[in-house]
Formats: structure tokens, sequence, C-alpha cells
């Protein structure tokens, strides 16, 4: 028996990943091994002799490759949460072997003349609409990836994918070594005034953990985070802000434009080799979207109704800065210190007076409490299974009459090994097999603050939002209900997968959620129902500021992806041509954005950040029917499990949307809840 437990049949409780078992070591060997594997099942399905069918090609194909599956899983949500240096070196030698493994794959010309074989007949087979769905995918796959390339031009794209794979770990390890590297240690107690005792005493402990006097604040969410929204020294803001802004773009080693403008171009000439105008081209052929002149349009349309908003909050903003401390010129690192004191100010409402209300384990109770009422969902800590870090938090899902739904794993505090943000991950899809329904292992992963010596762990209203928008990732994948392990959870088109997490968010505003689990960490109390009116009154605060940034994002993205970059040879100047449109604050030529925007050099937010506006207008249309019926109605949250939760990316996602709520989307909504539509006729 091989020795490497990710060679072995998980037998652990649930199958989950028997992360104690598995040494940094075990991982090359093993994708070795696994990629070995995989191949021969795809030689025996390419070569199998019988007529091809949709059970020995296309199913097959998708049933192929498990263990390695399993086992990229494992390891690369760990080089995201839990890395080091062995981890790192070896992503970099598995990630072209991966990329080549996938070229093989769909480049294989037997394998794409069977899946074709069964493509041509699909009038004729009798499939199921989720049958239809995967073979379409699967033909794509091929097809959109060079399996109709002459053989010289495969041999271009093999060499393309593998420098990409190699790119963009490189653009995510020098991001999170920035971010590591930054440290501001504070000595002098006058420097701390107007932060919240919370965020001092983090500081100070973590000073302590680094045997450093004083308090130490670093690039992690946590600590920068109230540091640029509390401190009154303007100059250490100033310091910080411009830390952040600048990461891997300092021109040393940890620089990313290179990287940038290689990827870019990388990119761009995969997308021509395979008959696209653009990489955006290629992208959205898969995408509710469609087409990059859609997207423009899209954020083109937002951006002329949230402009005139955006210019008039900044010069309120700007008026409160100078009449109450003489700033003739709002800057970058000022915008988040006088917003706080202005919403203080207009809605008598500051974050330190809601965390007490939102200690991290009773927002994590009332996320499991809204689900239960809105899907029959219950959680139950469990501690029978393997964890990577003594962080993590595991709980087994079940239904209201037992049923085995899921495994869920929590991680909610930054450390060294763990990237900036939040994301929602698999370590195992749900799929049906042999009439058996494998449930799936789902993960969310957070960065807030942790507990202190003196104060358990607790969230600013904006890290209760992203819990709860984790989660809705989490209720995708937990609540998947489909036969093929491709189409299952959030495998859907991109600029539907946000529909889950962002809808969740709007119960974090509401009444009867608020009350289930906004209890004052030390009385028990109830938040205040002024509280409550206050975080509504104060949703819309600066919304078209907001939605002037994500737009900006999103406008970025596609002037990267959707035109030719072999033009661009500076991508600082490139990135200030194109938010000439959406810049509020003086520009500061230390800073780029594109060098640490890891969603689309490193995720795979390429072509696709629009996806979080454009998913805004599903959640406030959704979320509208709810609110018409009642924030918990059980009918509509059955309807909403059954064609959007549980169907995967089964069937186009407007259709499963229509079937939901009746009816396409309206982008009123949206600008009904941003405030940012006076009146609608």
């Amino acid at each position: 028996m091989n020795s490497n437990a990710l060679l072995q049949p998980f037998n652990t409780p649930y199958e989950t990943a028997p992360f104690s078992k598995v040494k940094d070591e075990d991982f090359l060997p093993a994708f070795k091994q696994a990629i070995a594997d995989a191949k021969i099942e795809i030689a025996q399905i390419a070569q199998n002799n019988t007529v091809p069918s949709f059970e020995n090609t296309i199913e097959a194909l998708d049933f192929s490759g498990k263990q390695l599956e399993r086992i990229s899983s494992v390891f690369f949500n760990l080089n995201a949460a839990e890395t080091n240096e062995n981890i790192q070196k070896t992503a970099q030698e598995v990630s072209p072997l991966l990329s080549e493994f996938s070229n093989d794959i769909t480049l294989n010309e037997d394998l794409f003349k069977r899946v074709k074989a069964v493509y041509d007949l699909k009038s004729s087979l009798n499939l199921t609409i989720e049958q239809e769905t995967l073979l379409d995918k699967k033909y794509k796959s091929f097809s959109r990836n060079g399996a109709n390339l002459p053989k010289e031009k495969k041999e271009q794209l093999r060499e393309i994918d593998k420098k990409l794979s190699q790119l963009k770990l490189k653009f995510g390890e020098n991001v999170l070594a920035e971010t590591n590297k930054f440290e501001m240690l504070i000595t002098n107690e006058v420097d701390l005034s107007g932060l919240p005792d919370g965020a001092k005493e983090a500081a100070k402990q973590l000073a302590e953990s680094k045997d450093k006097e004083g308090w130490l604040f670093t690039l992690d969410y946590p600590s920068y985070i109230p540091f640029v929204t509390y401190a009154d020294n303007r100059e250490l803001r100033k310091k910080i802000t411009l830390a952040a802004g600048s990461k891997s773009f300092k021109n040393d080693e940890l620089d990313n434009q290179k990287n940038v403008l290689e990827i870019a171009k990388l990119r761009h000439e995969r997308a021509k080799l395979l008959g696209y105008k653009t990489h955006a081209h290629f992208v959205l052929e898969e995408r509710m979207a469609e087409t990059p002149k859609n997207v423009q349009k899209f954020l083109n349309e937002l951006l002329e109704k949230a402009k005139p908003a955006a210019e008039r909050e900044f010069k309120k903003l700007q008026e409160f800065a100078k009449e109450l401390d003489g700033i003739e010129q709002l800057q970058k690192w000022d915008g988040s210190y006088y917003s706080e004191k202005l919403k203080q100010k207009l809605f008598s409402l500051d974050d330190e007076l809601l965390k007490p209300y939102f200690k991290l384990e009773n927002v994590i109770d009332g996320a499991f409490t809204i689900a239960n009422r809105l899907f029959d969902l219950k959680f139950e800590e469990i501690d029978s299974i393997d964890k990577y870090h003594e962080d993590v938090l595991t709980y087994k899902v079940t239904d209201t009459k037992g049923n085995f739904v899921a495994i869920f794993y929590a991680d909610f505090f930054p450390r060294p090994g763990k990237r900036n943000g939040a994301w929602m991950t698999v370590y195992k899809p749900q799929y049906i097999k042999n009439g058996e329904n494998s449930r799936p292992h789902i993960s969310i992963v957070c960065n807030f603050t942790k507990p202190t010596k003196t104060k358990p762990s607790l969230l600013t209203f904006n890290e209760v939002t992203t819990l709860f928008h984790e989660f809705g990732h989490a209720l995708h994948g937990m609540l998947a209900n489909t036969t093929y392990p491709s189409l299952s959870g959030t495998s859907v088109f991109w600029d539907f997968v946000e529909l889950p997490s962002q809808v969740m968010e709007n119960w974090c505003y509401e009444k009867e959620a608020l009350e289930l689990f906004a209890k004052h960490y030390e009385t028990g109390e109830t938040i205040p129902m002024d509280l409550i009116e206050k975080i509504k009154k104060s949703s819309t605060f600066l919304e078209g500021m907001q939605t002037l940034r994500q737009l900006s994002f999103g406008l970025l993205d596609m002037s990267w992806h959707g035109q030719d970059p072999g033009g661009i040879a500076d991508v600082k100047a490139h990135e200030s041509k194109v938010f000439e449109n959406t810049t509020l604050y003086p520009k500061t030529k230390e800073t780029c954005m594109s060098t640490a925007f890891s969603h689309i050099f490193q995720g795979g937010y390429s072509s696709g950040y629009y996806s979080y506006k454009w998913a805004e207008v599903l959640d406030a249309d959704a979320f509208e029917y709810f609110k018409e019926n009642g924030v918990f109605n059980k009918s509509i949250a059955d309807k909403f499990k059954e064609h959007v939760l549980s169907k995967g990316g089964t069937e186009n996602p407007m259709t499963l949307y229509k079937r939901f709520r009746g009816q396409e989307p309206r982008p009123e909504a949206l600008l009904r809840r941003a405030g940012l539509l006076e009146e609608v006729s």
C-alpha cells in the first residue's frame, strides 16, 4: 500500500480530506501519479472500440480524474489559505503539469472524434436537459480550447497555457509576499488617537507575538481597515494607504508590472489562436452577458446613473472634511476616515457602536438559523474530521429530516500563510453515481478581527455582510443536487455565480433577521430598533461613490481583456487613462491597481469583474420578490432552492431565474435599492 495519504482512498468520516496525514512533500508525487492514472482513464475512453455514446464518452469523461480533482482541491485550497515556501514551490512545478494534462485531453484527436460523434447525433439521443447541457459543455470545452486547430497551433496553445499557469501563480505569490512584508510599528500612543480600543488591543497583541514593543499594523484587512477608518494621524493613514495601493508596484523582485503585461498579451494571443477577436470575446461567449459590447453597454449605462450621484457625494464629503478639519483637498487616505465621520454625523451610526452586537459566533449562528428558516438546513459543529489549521471550524449539515447534506468548513482569521480577502471553495463536489447522491464538502475562508485577551471576535457590519455573502456561495454548493460533478453547485455562468451570495447579504438589513442574532456580547440585549433603522437608512450612504468604484474595476478588467493589449507598454499609464472617467480622488504616482488585482490576474474573473454588478441586478430583483411576500416566505425560499440553488449549471441561468421569479430581472430594483432612482413610473 502506498504510504502517501493522498493516493489512498480517504477512509475518513464522510471521506473528508486527511489533512493531518498529508505532508508537503506528498503533493508532487501524488500529482504525478494521479495525472498518470487519469491519462489511462482518458486513453480508455478515447480508444474504446464500441460506438460512441453519451454514457461511454460524455458521462465517462465527466466522472474521470476524480482522484486528481481531490488532490488538486486539497492542494490549491491550502495554497490560498495555509501556504508556505514548500507549497508555493510545488505549485510552480505542478501548474505546468496540470496545464499540459488539460491540453492532453482537449487536444486529443481520438477523444474529440468520439465527443463530436455524440454531439452530431444530439437531436436523436433523447437526452434530459441536464445531459444536453453536459454534452454542449463537453463539446465546447474541446472546440473552444483548440481541438480544431492544426498540429503546430496546438503546440503553440500548449506553450501559452503552460506560461500562463506559472505567471498567474507568480502574480499571486508576489501579492501575498508584499502583504506580509509591510509592517507599521507605532511606539508613541499619541499616534493611535481615534482608534477604537479593540483595534489598539489587537495591534498590541500582534506586536507582542513578534516580540516588539508598541502597536503593530499590517495590510491584513482587520488591521488595515480600522486604521484608515479611525486613525486621526493623517500622515500615518497616508503611509499605510500608499503601502496597500502600491503592492507589487515598486520595481523590485516582487513587482508585477511585467507579469500583468505578459498575462494580458498571452491571453489575447491565445484567444486569437482560437479564432476570437479578444480574450473577452472568448470568455463572454459562455456568460449571460454574451459579448464585450453588452458588458460595456451595461457598465456605461450604470455609470451614467451613478456618476452624478458619486460626484455629489464626493463634493459633500470634501466640504465636510474642510469644515471639520480644514482639509483643502480630499485624498485617498482621507476617504474612509471622513466617510465614517460623516456617517456618524448623518445617522448617529458608528461601526464601533454596532460591533458589540456582532460577536462572530452569534453571526454564524444567525446565518445558520436563517438557512434553517429558508432552506430547512441544520448545522452541527463536529470535531471528528481533520482540519488544516486549528482556527478552522467544522460542521455536519443535515436537512430537517436528518438526511446528510454536506460537510462545511469555516476559516475566519488572518495569518501569514493566508491570502487577504474572502472566498468560498469546494473540497469535494456533489454528484449522483450508481444511484448514490454523493454529498459535497464546502468551505468559506475570511479574514476577520481575531479575539483579543479581553474581547471576542466582534465584526464590523461590513464583515457581517461579507460572512453572509460567502455563506450564500456555500449554500449554492451545499444544496447542489445534480447528476454530473461539472454542473454541480457553483459551476454556473460566472455572471450568475454571485446571485446566491449577494442575495443573502440582504437579510443583514432586515429587522426579522437581525433580531435572531444581533445580540450584545456582554448583556445579551437584542440590537435596539433605532440601530436597525439607522442600518437601513445608512445602507445607501455614499452608494454612488461605491458603485463608481466597482464600475471602474469592471472597466479596467475590460480594458485589459476586451482589446489587443499589445500596444500597452506602461501599466500605470494605461490604468490612469481607463480611470479618467471614474476618478474622484487626486492621482497618486506611487499606487497601481492592476499589479495587485488578483481577481482578474490570478483568480477566475478576467473579463468577468462586471459580474458583481450584473448579479446585483439579479439579487435586488430577487430580494424584492421576498420583500413583497415576507423575507422568510417559505414558498419563495423553496422556489429559490429548487430553481437556483440546487440546479447548478444544468440549464441556462436566465431560464432558471425566470422559473424562480416568473419574469426577467429588472434593473430598476437595483437602482431603487441603491437610491440612484428617484422614482419609477
